[in-house]
């Protein structure tokens, strides 16, 4: 049984066990949804009428998750069915959280839901369809429609605006035309919402929509972009030289890269929200360091020299602010810091071939370079030369182990610890490029190269 069939399971025994105690008791919103799109729920979530302490006392292992707004955890092994008490909530504290909340019936519960798509309850027992909002009708327009009055909606909750661009690029849907106005008016207090928690739905958004370059482009039509990531306003309208970006202006390269991102395989080495701000914040320097300068024919042209550090650079102010783990950000920054080198592989020393290949941002970095590729002028050489390279080492550790130590160069006497540091370094390009046999023979070269402390200056 599959993790999300046990946890139905669960949820399943937790709402007959609300009703056999007299108790109404639903699955509600998303998987509700779900099941009426076809699609496998992420998780189960049970609605009812007995409040938090009537929860408690009927089950042997709870967590007051959220006690304070009705929410336990009920936990059956190692799953947890969170089940929350209907409610009505009033007012807002800081455009998050509500101010008052009372306990209440499944129709009012329904009506202080953020869409109709999401505000419909499912008996499994009957096998019947509470639907107060219309919801189901949404789901067959295939609109996202807030409930009752969209502007009350996202006052309560500043989030909801992200949300409903979310949920419309996720599942193909479009916005309702007030839902969207509301938005569109409202687009500047999403400042108020945690950058941690913009962080969250905006990552939703480019790793669960079919094409998120299109979700990007909403963001910016509907003015939620400048408000949740400002740096990425002055990629749009910024030229590109057309010979090698036939697609348009940096915003438009970015858009194509993103909706070419294909769902990440199970054994990449790098995650999809990686991929995803590696994709979008590559070229984030380049309005900033454009300028008209000569290309190789002696042509003009517009040229972005040294916009990969300052995309770097950028990124990492960026990642910081969305409180990125450092594993992450160091990933994101290198690929994108080193995105440019790329231009170059087909004339590299092997070593420093070899050690591209044996980094461990590679996967991530090949990825970005055959969407950037495909993203603009479409010509994959590079990107086949280096997978064809990686092929023929594939027997063969990419990165060996070094011959030579610091000890080998201490029993030459050489001290200097710059100097040792610049040897090895040598010693170990020349033996991963097979210019010596073996370690005596590279030993033998680096003793008659510098054995000599003449040789050290």
């Amino acid at each position: 049984m599959s993790k999300i069939d046990l946890q139905r399971e669960i949820a399943l025994s937790v709402v007959k066990k609300l009703q056999a105690e007299g108790f109404l008791a639903f699955f509600a919103g998303g998987c509700v949804r779900d099941k009426f799109l076809g699609r496998e729920p992420k998780d189960y979530d049970v609605a009812t009428d007995a409040i938090p302490e009537e929860v408690e006392a009927l089950f042997s292992k709870t967590i007051p998750i959220g006690k304070a707004f009705g929410v336990i955890a009920v936990v059956d092994g190692k799953e947890t069915v969170e089940v929350a008490t209907f409610r009505e909530e009033t007012g807002t504290l800081d455009g998050r959280h509500p101010k008052i909340i009372r306990f209440s019936a499944a129709k009012e519960d329904a009506l202080r839901r953020d869409f109709t798509i999401n505000g419909m309850f499912y008996d499994p027992v009957s096998e019947k369809l509470h639907d107060y909002v219309h919801g189901q009708r949404d789901l067959e327009k295939k609109t996202i429609t807030a409930i009752g009055d969209p502007a009350e909606r996202f006052k309560e909750d500043h989030l909801r605006m992200l949300r409903a661009v979310r949920f419309a690029h996720t599942l193909g849907f479009s916005l309702d035309p007030q839902t969207e106005s509301a938005i569109q008016n409202m687009a500047h207090l999403i400042r108020k919402i945690s950058a941690e928690r913009i962080e969250q739905e905006f990552t939703r958004t480019l790793t669960d929509s079919a094409k998120p370059g299109d979700a990007l482009r909403h963001l910016y039509d509907i003015g939620l972009l400048e408000h949740i990531l400002p740096e990425i306003l002055p990629m749009i309208g910024a030229k590109q030289p057309p010979q090698f970006h036939p697609e348009g202006d940096v915003f438009e390269h970015t858009v194509l890269m993103l909706d070419l991102m294909n769902k990440t395989p199970k054994e990449a080495s790098y995650t999809p929200r990686e991929l995803a701000y590696t994709v979008l914040l590559h070229d984030v320097g380049k309005p900033s360091t454009s300028r008209i300068g000569l290309g190789t024919d002696g042509q003009p042209r517009i040229r972005f020299d040294g916009h990969a550090a300052v995309s770097a650079e950028m990124t990492e102010a960026i990642l910081i602010r969305f409180r990125f783990s450092n594993k992450e950000k160091k990933n994101i920054i290198k690929a994108i810091h080193d995105h440019m080198r790329f231009i170059d592989v087909q004339k590299m020393r092997t070593s420093k071939l070899r050690k591209m290949l044996g980094a461990e941002t590679f996967d991530l970095e090949m990825e970005l370079h055959r969407l950037d590729c495909l993203g603009s002028h479409a010509m994959l050489d590079n990107y086949d030369f280096l997978r064809n390279y990686a092929e023929e080492m594939a027997n063969e550790p990419i990165l060996p182990k070094p011959w030579l130590s610091g000890h080998d160069l201490l029993d030459m006497n050489i001290r200097e610890g710059k100097r040792i540091g610049k040897i090895l370094k040598e010693a170990y390009n020349a033996q991963i490029e097979d210019r010596f046999a073996d370690r005596n023979e590279l030993l033998d070269w680096v003793t008659s190269k510098y054995s000599n402390p003449s040789s050290l200056d």
